[in-house]
């Protein structure tokens, strides 16, 4: 005999209060997105519908995923002080990729952004380097013509 949702979802949230303090708040959001999940999964296997769009939805909205003191995963949902290389390979994205899936602009650093504000203030406190500002003027020329 099969086990109902109920019972799955039970199951499920009552590993997972095993494994970390929970609130009871905490509990009750747990079991409702739990059963949704299990729910939406029983649905799409009935009608045969494919899984794999609903599967590809970020984790967070991306806008709240760069904190200040970390940055969160959109593909897993690890925190980071920074999103590496390695880690998006890991989920076969490059950060280009990564920044095109979830509509982050080219230039958005992929780290928490007190890590990219320190990152900021030292380069500003070492100064342009003298090529750099060469570039800058050549590039100020161009558009002037």
């Amino acid at each position: 005999m099969s086990k109902s949702l109920v019972e799955m979802t039970a199951e499920i949230i009552q590993s997972q209060i095993g494994g970390k303090d929970m609130s009871i708040d905490d509990v009750k959001t747990a079991l409702n997105d739990t059963y949704q999940t299990l729910k939406g999964l029983q649905d799409a296997e009935l009608s045969g519908r494919d899984v794999e769009g609903e599967a590809n939805k970020p984790i967070m909205d991306p806008k709240r995923s760069i904190q200040k003191n970390k940055v969160i995963c959109l593909e897993c949902g690890q925190e980071f002080k920074m999103l590496s290389p390695k880690h998006l390979k890991s989920h076969g994205l490059t950060s280009k990729e990564y920044r095109k899936k979830y509509g982050f602009s080219a230039r958005q650093p992929l780290c928490a952004k007190a890590l990219s504000e320190r990152r900021s203030k030292s380069g500003k406190e070492r100064g342009l380097p003298e090529n750099l500002r060469k570039a800058i003027a050549a590039r100020t020329k161009k558009k002037k013509k």
